[in-house]
């Protein structure tokens, strides 16, 4: 096909008709395996004279099919693409990828990833020439480009995959510090220069992520990158050109560049420059970085957020990292000398204010509630967090230097509160209180063991957090409910106290505001856990449990349903009149989390979490009702719909929580119904396939369907469960990639079946001996050599033909003699020497010998053969304890 025609096609891809669509993406899968296709896309991508439209959709193929066939996945798949095709892409790839527009450049860039990670530097030797002779050349910005896709390959390599960094860095190093020393000093630089110098950083600190490089150990070099760092730092960025909007402003290059520039200081000075951490050869290092830039840094970093005193900008993420940096400094002597003349104001005027609630909050709170929780509980965006950050601040403070800070600190928050109290109500300062209330709150566990604060606390809660219950300002009577939880668990000298902050918190679940309601019920978790008396939340049960179902409606936080899974922990059975309420509700919650998920497709996304938080809590209703069988027969169909759909691979993530549900369903229910049978292929298909970790899992509800359905295990034709069992097992038994721990579930599970099904199974007795026997001959784990050994021991015809063929064996007989000669060798040495070793290997040495003679001798008893050397020792041995028992699988682990 030629370039005019797949053009064509291209376009009709594009169409508003489903038809032209289907036709034109048939169109090119047919002919996607041609010789140049790949060229001739590449040919579409940088033809400027063609439709962008047309472009874009060129790109987005060529990058779907390069990271899908550019090289084999699986062992043995053919090449796809042939080698002419790679070079000419390889080498047109790098000739056009910054002629293109950044929006079709950013898709060339992953194809260039994905092809640097599979070829180089094996198939591509010369992109590492190409790199260094552009960077002395006019495409600077592209060599740049690519040497920052190549850096990230190494990024997390260590050891001898990471050899090809080191040569990358000593080609290249010197030209970029030349290239960074000029851009640094250009007067009146132009956005592009900020691009160029970020990538600069970018480079740097994928090299320096996790070993500094050789090169960077020569004093004057690294003096030479801290120098032009320490200029980007200490510099202020560019007041012309800064956007407006919030969101482009913290986007802007020159502030990328001020946040990259932070970040790899804060890399060198908390991986590599404390020399306690650092191995013998990278003390030196450390050292010197310690002596020669830490302090710089730390006054860099103070001048710089003086800003926010004057009212300035910075983002958010750059003030996040800024504090990382004073955050670890603490607990140096040499850093922290710099940093407390200073701290007084620094913690006044600085951090506190950064705790308080401030304008960005209270708009987000009116406009946008739900976004204003997600942010509050998302662990993500607490990495760009200035708040965060200051509440570390403080607790590292007090932590580590509590002695000469925390009365100041403290101090310092009570006059604020006290300040609040004595302001009229239209003059109250709501925000700092805020800001005060989040510091005790934070400080929670030192203020909870440390006098004189310990025995004040409940006095505190009383008078000045109880008030902000009923707060005008919504974010207070949620900070309120916030710092209550935090100390629910202290010793109330009054109960009435306790109850009051309770039942406050409780009718916070119904306030007008969103964010107060999920404050309120995470502080009710604590009060939950922390109430000795029942009582007092017994008659509000059925209210806390609307109000809960009818919140998580609104927000998908997985939180919430660990309050839900406490309060059903701490009632237990008392919770049965709820429990199919309970399980109706979590599994409509369960599915909407899981549509949510599946459509963000975020590997961090709140609703997966929230989902697995369902299963868990669902697991416990069952769990709290298990002696009330009746009820698991109403509660089956509600939950049937997820055990079929999450025992598939759709439910890979969660697959050990469906399968304790499943273990509860067949272990509690009076009868295993049909439906619930129907789960017995879904779970031998996973295993067969992609389950083998989950073996031990999966092995408690098989328990439960032979055992406690035995004539249906036995009767049922279609599907055949023996046959389906036999298949299973005798896979798994015959595979010799398997590890011996991965089977240990096998003989548990073959004894289950001769242990229910005595007299039933008889013509399975043959295989099944037979592929343990085979087993056992290549077997090293000693557990499941026991296993293996003691499988058929309840059933003594069966054990015989297992050990006549065992013993039968050169190997059970070279075992037996050596297992002989070292019983008699210790037995002559004395019991007494052997039974006093003060080393735990000796003495489990002496078990594990002790078990293996008991299990010979009890198997020859059972096969007559009176003449062994080893029943010399029957008498001794009657004076031991037997060995180690057989372990049932249950829902609630295993039970001898």
């Amino acid at each position: 096909m030629d370039v005019p025609s797949l053009a064509v096609i291209l376009q009709a891809s594009l169409s508003p008709l489903p038809e032209q669509r289907k036709a034109a993406e048939e169109s090119l899968n047919q002919f996607q395996y041609a010789p140049q296709h790949l060229v001739r896309l590449l040919q579409i991508i940088v033809d400027g004279n063609c439709d962008t439209a047309i472009r874009q959709a060129a790109s987005i193929h060529f990058k779907n099919f390069v990271a899908k066939n550019w090289s084999p996945h699986e062992p043995g798949e053919q090449q796809k693409i042939s080698t002419t095709d790679k070079d000419m892409v390889r080498e047109n790839l790098l000739l056009f990828i910054m002629q293109v527009p950044p929006l079709l450049r950013s898709q060339l860039g992953e194809c260039l990833k994905t092809i640097i990670h599979d070829d180089y530097p094996e198939q591509w030797p010369s992109l590492l020439h190409w790199i260094k002779h552009n960077l002395q050349g006019q495409q600077v910005y592209g060599a740049l480009y690519v040497l920052r896709i190549l850096s990230r390959k190494y990024e997390f390599k260590s050891d001898e995959e990471r050899t090809p960094a080191y040569l990358i860095v000593e080609e290249t190093f010197p030209y970029l510090l030349s290239i960074f020393n000029g851009l640094v000093q250009t007067a009146n630089p132009m956005l592009e220069v900020a691009d160029l110098i970020k990538l600069i950083c970018k480079i740097f600190w994928s090299s320096i992520y996790l070993e500094i490089p050789k090169q960077l150990f020569d004093a004057n070099v690294f003096n030479a990158w801290m120098i032009v760092f320490l200029n980007i730092l200490e510099r202020p960025v560019p007041s012309e050109g800064q956007p407006t909007d919030p969101e482009l402003r913290k986007l802007w290059s020159w502030w990328k560049v001020k946040k990259w520039t932070v970040h790899i200081l804060n890399r060198l000075y908390t991986r590599f420059g404390d020399s306690k951490l650092q191995k013998p050869e990278n003390k030196a290092f450390a050292q010197m970085f310690q002596k020669n830039y830490a302090g710089k840094i730390l006054e860099c970093h103070l001048n710089s957020l003086n800003v926010i005193l004057e009212g300035g900008y910075i983002p958010d993420r750059v003030i996040n990292l800024t504090l990382q940096y004073l955050t670890n400094s603490i607990s140096k002597n040499s850093m922290y000398q710099l940093l407390e003349p200073r701290l007084d104001m620094f913690l006044s005027e600085i951090i506190f204010p950064l705790m308080c609630f401030n304008d960005d909050d209270q708009k987000l709170w009116n406009d946008d509630p739900h976004e204003y929780v997600r942010k509050g509980y998302d662990i993500i965006e607490d990495l760009y967090s200035p708040r965060t950050a200051s509440m570390d601040f403080v607790s590292e403070l007090v932590r580590k230097r509590g002695k000469e800070n925390l009365q100041k600190f403290i101090q310092f928050i009570v006059d604020i509160l006290v300040r609040y109290d004595e302001a009229l109500i239209e003059n109250k300062p709501y925000r700092k209180k805020d800001g005060a209330l989040l510091a005790i709150g934070t400080l929670c566990d030192k203020l909870r063991r440390t006098e004189p604060y310990k025995s004040e606390l409940e006095r505190m809660l009383v008078q000045h957090v109880f008030p902000e219950f009923s707060s005008p300002a919504g974010h207070l009577r949620a900070k309120a409910a916030w710092v209550a939880g935090q100390y629910a668990d202290i010793n109330f000298s009054d109960q009435n106290n306790f109850r009051k902050a309770l039942h406050s918190v409780v009718s916070g679940l119904q306030d007008s505001e969103l964010p107060v309601r999920v404050d309120s019920v995470f502080a009710l978790r604590s009060f939950v856990e922390a109430c000795k008396d029942l009582d007092e939340i017994r008659p509000i049960l059925p209210q806390l449990l609307d109000e809960f179902f009818k919140l998580m409606n609104e927000v998908e936080n997985e939180d919430l349903v660990f309050t839900l899974e406490s309060i059903v922990d701490k009632f237990g059975e008392e919770m049965a009149p709820y429990a199919l309420g309970l399980c109706q509700n979590l599994a409509f919650a369960f599915w909407k989390f899981m549509d949510t998920s599946e459509a963000d497709d975020e590997s961090e996304d709140p609703g997966a979490l929230a989902a697995v938080g369902c299963l868990r809590a669902i697991s416990t209703i069952l769990e709290s009702v298990s002696r009330i069988p009746h009820l698991f027969i109403q509660i089956e169909p509600i939950l049937l719909p997820i055990m079929r759909r999450m025992l598939t691979t759709d439910g890979q993530e969660i697959f050990e929580e469906v399968l304790d549900i499943v273990s509860y369903m067949t272990f509690s229910s009076p009868t295993i119904s049909l439906e619930m049978w129907n789960l017995w292929p879904l779970m031998m298909e996973a295993l067969a396939e992609w389950a083998i970790d989950f073996f031990e899992n999966i092995l408690v509800p098989l328990y439960n369907y032979i055992s406690r359905s035995t004539t249906h295990f036995l009767t049922c034709k279609d599907p055949d469960y023996q046959q389906s069992l036999w298949h299973m097992l005798s896979s798994i038994m015959a595979d010799k990639n398997m590890e011996d721990h991965d089977i240990e579930p096998a003989p548990k599970l073959i004894e289950v079946v001769f242990q229910n099904c005595k007299g039933q199974v008889d013509q399975w007795v043959e295989p099944y001996l037979r592929i343990t026997v085979d087993r056992l001959q290549r077997t090293e784990r000693p557990y499941l050599k026991c296993l293996l050994v003691l499988v058929n021991l309840a059933r003594r015809k069966m054990v015989m033909m297992m050990m006549m063929l065992w013993m039968a064996s050169k190997q059970m007989r070279r075992m037996m003699r050596i297992l002989t000669m070292k019983w008699e060798l210790m037995t002559r040495m004395g019991m007494k020497p052997v039974l006093s070793f003060k080393s735990w290997q000796a003495r489990r040495r002496l078990f594990n010998l002790t078990r293996m003679m008991m299990t010979q001798m009890r198997i020859l008893v059972m096969v007559k053969s009176w003449s062994h050397p080893l029943m010399r020792w029957i008498p001794l041995f009657s004076l031991w304890t037997p060995s180690k028992p057989f372990k049932y699988p249950t829902p609630h682990g295993f039970r001898t």
